[in-house]
């Protein structure tokens, strides 16, 4: 028998701030992977038999910690991934506000069923947690990701692994450090910086009761491919390519404001940033004028700097990624319309990328096509409701969708047509924690927040007491 024995790997993450590294880590051996597996499942019988009063005191504990520390985490966001420094806050508060609310209402999505009244009998459904949950989150909303599983799953009585990006190692640690200073048993919640390799094993093994991942659609197939032999629950938050309509009835300045920061915001690095709008003809030429004029005035910087509006995509890969994207869609016919000369900080061979529009495009090209992880958007004119929803339905992703018009019984009934897991009117880009996050077709499965996130963190039990035999 041949023993496997591997030299110890470092993780180092690269700021695209100024290439600095910003933090460095031993991945975890075959030796300590098992370890924290073994921890995890000796913790979970204490931890699920707590009381749910136990559960939301440690986990409001949880959040005043982590608002305690709102400042440090905020500028290790900015260092770690390239936000902007004056938007970094918005995150730590976003946090809070799902955490908050997943705790609240935990009462009420963990409760027990009560079903029809039968005569001599006492019948009820109970959620019970699962065991092990492994939260492997995506580095660009670091924490927002990542409460989305984790605090559900530690409310219905889980234990929890989280596998961050190694883009955004410390918010792990931030998760670990704020959970043990509101006293959270050891074992209950660990972190674990492992090679994609390790966390496929992990997923294969039987320890293992439920994944939650947040990546692309390459990353959830290989997280599906890792789980087919057993029979667990893969939750897949993946890509998207979001449409939006904007209508003839539209409040332009509005509808304008929101498309442009919904496209740019966090350098376009969002799974439900806006990339394919879709706009009347009979208002295109304003919007478009209007949206051209808006975007220029992004200022693209070190984003320290508290001036700076956009700030470099995550890696010097990403942006030739998408640099190349957009040159595939202007080689198939697509206008530039931005001019990259005007945002000096944009150069080839950096993660510096100036915001784009591209117009005279169509379903053949890049941008109307396929996930541009990037600060770019595709303007495309439409002549009827039925045109713009039939664009909207022809792609391969189904994340968000959103119409902008002053129409709420029409935006309804678009919502209807649109194949798509959240349908927004007049606003974009936001996770409401009182509604399923999830999606449809590449976009992925299953679904986190609301009283349906804890749904995916536990099995039913049927209780079916028959009172008496005489």
């Amino acid at each position: 028998m041949t023993t496997i024995i591997r030299a110890p790997e470092t993780q180092k993450t690269i700021s695209p701030v100024d290439g600095r590294i910003v933090d460095e880590r031993m991945l975890a051996t075959f030796d300590e992977i098992n370890e924290i597996l073994r921890t995890a499942l000796r913790a979970f019988p204490a931890w699920r038999n707590t009381t749910l009063a136990e559960r939301t005191a440690m986990l409001t504990r949880f959040c005043d910690e982590f608002e305690k520390r709102g400042a440090q985490i905020a500028e290790e966001i900015t260092w770690q991934m390239g936000r902007p420094s004056r938007y970094a806050p918005n995150e730590v508060r976003g946090m809070l506000e799902r955490a908050r609310y997943m705790i609240a209402i935990a009462p009420e999505a963990l409760g027990d069923l009560d079903v029809t009244p039968k005569e001599n009998f006492k019948r009820f459904l109970r959620r019970e947690p699962l065991g092990v949950v492994l939260t492997i989150a995506a580095w660009n909303y670091p924490y927002l990701i990542a409460v989305n599983s984790i605090v559900p799953a530690l409310m219905a009585g889980n234990v929890v692994i989280l596998k961050h990006s190694a883009q955004t190692p410390l918010c792990s640690e931030r998760f670990a450090e704020c959970l043990k200073a509101a006293g959270l048993p050891d074992g209950v919640f660990q972190v674990l910086h492992a090679t994609h390799e390790d966390t496929a094993r992990m997923i294969r093994d039987p320890r293992i009761d439920f994944v939650a991942f947040t990546g692309s659609v390459a990353g959830g197939r290989a997280v599906q491919r890792a789980a087919a032999s057993r029979f667990i629950g893969v939750g897949l938050e993946l890509g998207g390519c979001d449409p939006v309509y904007v209508r003839p009835d539209a409040n332009l300045d509005h509808a304008i404001e929101n498309i442009v920061d919904g496209a740019y915001f966090n350098s376009g690095q969002s799974c439900c940033g806006l990339q394919r709008v879709y706009v009347h003809e009979s208002v295109y030429g304003a919007f478009t004028e209007g949206f051209v004029e808006l975007a220029r005035k992004y200022v693209l910087g070190d984003p320290t700097d508290a001036k700076t509006t956009l700030g470099p995509l995550v890696r010097t890969a990403a942006a030739e990624s998408v640099r190349s994207q957009i040159e595939s869609s202007v080689a198939s016919g697509a206008q530039a319309v931005i001019d990259e000369r005007k945002f000096s900080r944009s150069q080839p061979g950096t993660p510096y990328l100036a915001p784009q529009v591209l117009l005279n495009v169509n379903h053949r090209m890049t941008v109307m096509r396929e996930e541009i992880f990037g600060p770019v958007a595709g303007i495309m004119k439409v002549r009827s409701d039925d045109e713009a929803v039939d664009l909207m339905n022809d792609s391969d992703f189904g994340l968000t969708a959103a119409v902008w018009t002053e129409d709420a019984d029409a935006a309804e009934a678009l919502g209807q047509r649109v194949h798509t897991g959240t349908w927004f009117m007049n606003r974009c880009d936001y996770l409401d924690p009182a509604l399923a996050w999830t999606g449809v077709k590449d976009s992925g499965r299953g679904a986190t927040l609301s009283v349906v996130g804890y749904e995916h963190l536990t099995r039913p039990k049927s209780f079916h007491l028959r009172l008496t035999t005489k």
